[in-house]
């Protein structure tokens, strides 16, 4: 298998309304990257969009807005764990030999299809993500004794966060909340308030990913290698996510393998990007990906990081995007690695894990990224 590069990123800025067509969204971060880049369109073999919208045919579209002429060309769907699984497809493309470069592009709009999950029977007239984070979250408090202060720090953190994220949804100063803010925000699915919940948005983020060779002959300067990757799927409907409703089982199994195929453990890890929809799965997260003790999640949060976690702002201060988030995820990873992250630069971090899911937890990509 070849090495496979990040060699550039671009994401937009997020909105609750761009007013932008869901294809002059995905051109943005696409311009940036081929303005700033001394690849030609026509050395671009692989062009993947990662996008719920209803739109057929987006991918070709796409390319012949920007004017691209791939070998290949298509689009991945898979919620919210879209964004990752394009990365995947790219990286299995250029490692294999079939290509040597890949363009993938992630862009929504906030009306999304992917909001609401009307196809599984098994949630009854509970079909809003919200409800099953409720049962997460019930669950882990009374396993483990998580409070609703702790979830709700999670968000206070990841909204401060955002505040030195430019393309953050929430990142003006005037956006800050405090505990109490959250605590006192209305009650959706109990234990599980507004400000608990991301919100879903406009927005579009880009990856390039080259072979080690043509990253040398373009003279890419510090690239960011792809060292891990680990899938799981456990189906679709909300009665496949997990037996013990504490802890998701796709991110595990998706841990451990980006952990072996990396030669890594948690130890080596400097920097995370979380799935953080909602407040609990970042709690959990940092549990089945081996960062603390199971039940341990919610006392973390509290005290000093041992591992930095959604600098960026998370998808809590970001915003979601629903299949742009996971190409957002590794853009800021790469950012970070790359020491071009302006105010939110971690400093001294060498490798980095992005951690990505849908539907519940049904499915879960984990990439290990490293400069």
């Amino acid at each position: 298998m070849r090495n496979v590069a990040i060699c550039s990123y671009a994401t937009s800025k997020f909105t609750k309304d761009s007013n932008l067509s869901v294809f002059d969204l995905a051109c943005q971060p696409c311009i940036d990257i081929l303005r700033e880049n001394k690849i030609l369109k026509s050395e671009i073999d692989a062009v993947l969009f990662s996008s719920c919208s209803p739109e057929q045919y987006g991918s070709n579209i796409i390319c012949e807005m920007l004017g691209i002429r791939p070998r290949i060309s298509h689009r991945i769907e898979s919620l919210c764990n879209s964004g990752t699984n394009s990365i995947v497809s790219a990286y299995a493309y250029i490692s294999s030999g079939l290509c040597d470069s890949a363009l993938i592009v992630g862009a929504e709009k906030a009306k999304s299809p992917g909001s609401v999950l009307s196809w599984d029977v098994s949630r009854g007239l509970f079909t809003f993500p919200v409800f099953w984070a409720a049962i997460f979250a019930k669950a882990h408090m009374r396993k483990y004794g998580t409070t609703e202060e702790q979830m709700a720090t999670v968000s206070v953190k990841n909204r401060t966060n955002a505040l030195r994220n430019p393309n953050a949804l929430f990142s003006k100063e005037e956006e800050t909340i405090t505990l109490n803010d959250v605590m006192q925000s209305r009650r959706i699915a109990d234990p599980i308030k507004l400000l608990d919940c991301s919100c879903v948005c406009d927005g579009s983020s880009a990856i390039l990913l080259l072979s080690e060779d043509k990253a040398k002959e373009v003279a890419v300067e510090n690239p960011i290698w792809i060292k891990g990757i680990g899938q799981q799927i456990s189906g679709a409907s909300f009665n496949q996510a997990s037996s013990d409703l504490t802890t998701i089982k796709a991110s595990k199994i998706a841990a451990r393998e980006a952990y072996t195929m990396s030669k890594t453990s948690p130890d080596h890890i400097d920097l995370v990007e979380l799935h953080d929809a909602f407040t609990i799965l970042q709690i959990v997260a940092l549990e089945d990906l081996g960062f603390v003790q199971k039940g341990m999640g919610g006392k973390f949060v509290d005290r000093n990081e041992m591992v930095v976690v959604n600098p960026r702002g998370g998808i809590l201060g970001c915003g979601h995007p629903i299949a742009t988030t996971g190409l957002a995820q590794v853009a800021e990873m790469s950012a970070q690695l790359s020491e071009k992250a302006g105010l939110r630069q971690v400093k001294g971090c060498r490798t980095g894990l992005v951690h990505n899911l849908a539907a519940a937890g049904t499915s879960a990509t984990v990439i290990i990224l490293s400069n």
